[in-house]
């Protein structure tokens, strides 16, 4: 018996079935990976922008589940049907080997036509995918059979392996963050700048404040009982716009005192008043406290100069709003700034820093590990390392690195050298080349 004679109007109408459900689960393939590669900041940027149907797809981007298993449920149940129509007019027509044909068939046509080329098309344009199949999968959806079809069978599999936890592929984490900030410099997206910006910004959360302040030795303080004009010739000579005014020891701090005021004071003829009768209220902080945090209460209370205290209540250090700024935006250096540069490059490929640096901003730089613990700061790694006070010229290694005291005051440490130990050469990181091709 020849094809043409076994076709049957029968045959036609499986035919036409059969490939109005192969474009339904080319539609539905299409769908599935448009609408679960966009996330939800995506949707929400497409309706931003206006774009028809974007609104339907940020309802479907908030609850990827809810669309996912119906749209699932409904492709496989028109494969199945594609596979079995196929099998029993492959059987009808060329018997016997009608399986072999259906089998080839299935393959090629459903694998190319119906998966392959329709979720590539969805990969090369997400967009104009997502928002062309959000309406049409939003109404499927809602149609209550395949509703609660798929809410059976998804409840069935829960019973048989545990009810599910909390939605929690709809989060991105930080770490997911800086790694598309890295993604989108590798590919030409962004500049390095921008890239550092948004590493700076979440690690910012991070951050607390005893990382960020000036340390207790550093301050510069005014005691209470100096006069006024002696006060402000220190003042004007350090170039400091106030100044934490203490009593017996730098933990009796009693107020903070301003240059303009004690410039009015000075003009008013009161010169020889003692500087704790102008001074201001101080602000104290904890130095576990988030530098975010701080920032917000610095702007609400329009102040920017904090006294930084530890758990016992002593004065650990002090922190301005430049400072929080700086974690930001980086080093802020205006034309009076005489400070030595935190980070030099060596010839060597290493870096010389201030010992006040932190841990974490070095390995950045050198794609490191180094350890960190109760300190923050690469003085006290090396402090930490050695288990004693060093002398300048004094090394010591750690992960590939060897940290040579470059400086010492007294029993501080000041400047580091730090260079790679040969044959514990990093791995490059897209960023990193990403940098390097600019």
């Amino acid at each position: 018996m020849t094809l043409a004679a076994a076709f049957t109007p029968e045959d036609a109408v499986l035919s036409v079935v059969i490939v109005v459900l192969l474009a339904a689960s080319a539609l539905l393939a299409l769908s599935e990976t448009a609408l679960v590669r966009t996330g939800r900041a995506k949707a929400k940027s497409l309706a931003d922008e206006g774009k028809r149907g974007a609104k339907v797809l940020v309802r479907l981007s908030e609850d990827p589940q809810g669309f996912l298993n119906p749209v699932l449920l409904l492709v496989l149940i028109c494969q199945l049907v594609v596979a079995t129509l196929v099998g029993i007019l492959a059987v009808r027509w060329f018997g016997a080997w009608g399986v072999v044909a259906a089998t080839v068939f299935e393959i090629v046509v459903i694998f190319v036509f119906a998966e392959a080329v329709p979720k590539n098309w969805a990969v090369r344009h997400p967009e104009r995918a997502a928002l062309f199949s959000a309406p049409i999968v939003s109404a499927l959806v809602g149609f209550w059979p395949v509703r609660w079809v798929s809410g059976g069978l998804n409840g069935l599999a829960d019973l048989i392996i545990g009810k599910k936890g909390p939605n929690a592929g709809a989060l991105i984490t930080e770490s997911e963050l800086l790694a598309m900030a890295d993604v989108a410099l590798e590919g030409d997206v962004i500049e390095t700048e921008e890239r550092a910006l948004i590493h700076s910004i979440i690690e910012f959360g991070d951050t607390v404040v005893r990382e960020v302040m000036v340390p207790r030795p550093d301050m510069m303080t005014i005691g209470a009982d100096e006069p006024v004009e002696a006060a402000l010739d220190i003042a004007l000579a350090a170039g400091r716009s106030r100044m934490p005014a203490i009593e017996q020891q730098i933990d009796d701090v009693i107020g903070i005192v301003y240059t303009k005021d004690m410039i009015r004071v000075v003009r008013a003829g009161n010169g020889g008043d003692p500087v704790g009768s102008h001074v201001r209220d101080a602000h104290f902080v904890p130095e576990t406290k988030r530098v975010s945090d701080l920032m917000r209460e610095m702007q609400s209370d329009k102040f920017h100069l904090a006294v930084v205290v530890n758990e016992y209540g002593g004065t650990a250090g002090l922190v301005t709003l430049e400072d929080l700024i700086e974690e930001l935006v980086g080093e802020i250096v205006d034309e009076f700034d005489v400070e030595e540069t935190p980070i030099e490059h060596l010839p060597s490929g290493g870096l010389r820093v201030s010992a006040r640096l932190a841990v974490d901003e070095v390995n950045d730089l050198l794609d490191a590990d180094l350890p960190t613990g109760a300190w923050d700061t690469v003085g006290g790694l090396v402090f930490d390392l050695l288990g004693h006070v060093p002398v300048a010229g004094e090394t010591v290694t750690s992960d590939g690195l060897r940290l040579e005291v470059d400086r010492v005051s007294g029993r501080r440490i000041e400047r580091v050298s730090i260079v790679r130990v040969a044959g514990h050469a990093p791995e490059e990181s897209p960023a990193d080349a990403a940098s390097e091709r600019r």
